[in-house]
């Protein structure tokens, strides 16, 4: 009986929880379970609680509007059975022993069943971690994969249907915190077919990977909320996984890729407004690994695909793109090593062959930021890598754009002075090696645009204007 009303994943969930509400607080019932030797009937009614809550709007037709009122939208009875099924739940004492070992109160289960359930999942992967051994670490994973079944196939309904909102809202929502939570668990070898899974129905979808294909509002919407549980779950498991490492990578960077281009605005000033859920997944400061692993990730697919000028036409929506980088530098007010590595190259780059006014005006406002950051006096590998960026810039353009070089290194000098001092040597030879290719001996207009620098620069900087003042024609 338990089985065909209580377990069976095909029998309607208003049904089930009903029913399991009924029997198992019937003690004499669980204590037989337990004499029989049935170990998995607390198992097994969790992971029909999971489908019940996750099924919760079922019933709703796919376009009805999303309401507030949680008791509105379900109806008040299954709202009720499945709060009475949740306090249940949070009784059985396989609940308890991953409630106490997760530090977690009893209170949780007075919460709405949503809550509970996301209360629950971060117990779960909570007392995993605290887990020593391995033996009681596989049993946990074991144990948790029973608690889900196959939670992609209680969703599935909403998928095809992509609605109703709030079926939507809740799938995505809750496997979301599973992915971020439960994170140590899904980067383990038993569950990581699991992950793929979730990642495959719900994040990297055919229909969601047609870039010129509208989707439904309510998919959207669900997604851009749920997001940052994903990739922040994604990339610390990316950081665990020691057997999948390099496709657990390319599948991150495949939903950056994709996701970053569609929640992308066309204009800056737009940005702050929808949210983007990558800058939300990033908008804390670095204290993890998985953080500064999403950072790193994230900028490399920036710059692969969204900073590439086509010859010297600049890329689309570029300003939108800078826009982001600077509110990722101004959010997590740091600059860090991958920054200065993966975009400011690209950053001068657009300073230089780009004259729209508010892509100049953000990019200088980057290079400040990282400049301010990473003062050169400081000394350390962030001010030796920035002037290892500003060198190989020197090189690059000197020769065709030598007056919009040296602005931009005025500009630079009046922020670290000590930064553009150690870039003269640079600087001089490439000015040289400009007029040498040219062979007309020296370029009087290139040198006085050169001296207006270094009068900036103090004494080092008279002291390489008398040089080339007192040097002869070569």
């Amino acid at each position: 009986m338990m089985r065909l009303f209580g377990w069976d994943d095909m029998v309607w969930p208003q049904l089930v929880s009903r029913y399991l509400s009924h029997l198992i607080q019937n003690s004499a019932m669980c204590e037989a379970f337990s004499s029989m030797g049935y170990t998995s009937y607390e198992a097994l009614t969790v992971r029909s609680w999971f489908r019940c809550v996750l099924q919760m709007f079922l019933d709703q037709p796919s376009g009805a509007l999303a309401k507030t009122d949680a008791e509105r939208t379900v109806g008040k009875a299954y709202m009720e059975q499945l709060t009475e099924m949740t306090r249940l739940i949070f009784k059985l004492s396989e609940v308890e022993n991953i409630l106490l070992k997760a530090n977690v109160g009893q209170s949780v289960f007075k919460q709405d069943p949503k809550s509970a359930l996301v209360q629950f999942i971060k117990a779960v992967g909570r007392a995993y971690s605290g887990l020593q051994t391995l033996p009681e670490k596989s049993a946990m994973v074991a144990k948790t994969l029973e608690y889900l079944g196959d939670v992609l196939k209680y969703v599935k309904p909403y998928l095809k249907a992509k609605g109703p909102p709030e079926g939507l809202q809740l799938t995505y929502w809750i496997i979301g915190c599973l992915v971020k939570f439960c994170a140590p668990i899904l980067a383990t070898s038993k569950a990581q077919h699991l992950l793929f899974r979730i990642v495959d129905c719900l994040l990297l979808p055919h229909s969601v990977l047609q870039q010129d294909k509208e989707l439904p509002v309510a998919l959207l919407s669900a997604i851009q909320e749920s997001l940052p549980l994903y990739l922040q779950g994604l990339s610390f498991i990316c950081c665990q996984s020691q057997t999948q490492g390099a496709y657990l990578n390319q599948l991150l960077g495949s939903i950056i890729r994709h996701y970053f281009g569609r929640f992308l605005p066309s204009s800056p000033t737009l940005l702050g407004t929808g949210q983007h859920p990558l800058l939300t997944a990033l908008g804390s400061s670095i204290t993890a690994p998985q953080l500064l692993h999403l950072r790193k990730n994230t900028l490399h697919v920036i710059r692969e695909s969204y900073l590439q000028f086509k010859g010297h036409a600049p890329p689309p929506r570029l300003a939108s793109v800078l826009a982001f980088i600077l509110e990722v530098l101004q959010r997590t007010q740091s600059t860090e090593l991958c920054d200065i590595d993966l975009v400011l190259p690209a950053v001068l780059k657009c300073l230089v062959l780009v004259n729209e006014l508010q892509v100049k005006k953000i990019s200088t406002d980057i290079v400040q930021y990282m400049v301010e950051d990473c003062q050169a006096g400081s000394g350390g590998e962030h001010a030796t890598q920035l002037t290892s960026v500003f060198r190989q810039f020197i090189q690059d353009y000197t020769a065709v754009y030598d007056h919009r070089v040296f602005n931009i290194l005025e500009t630079v000098a009046v922020l670290d002075q000590t930064l553009v001092t150690r870039l003269i040597p640079t600087i001089t030879q490439s000015l040289k090696d400009s007029e040498h290719k040219q062979g007309l001996g020296r370029n009087a207009a290139q040198r006085e645009a050169y001296k207006r620098l270094l009068s900036h620069l103090a004494e080092a900087g008279q002291n390489e204007i008398q040089k080339l003042e007192n040097e002869t024609d070569q």
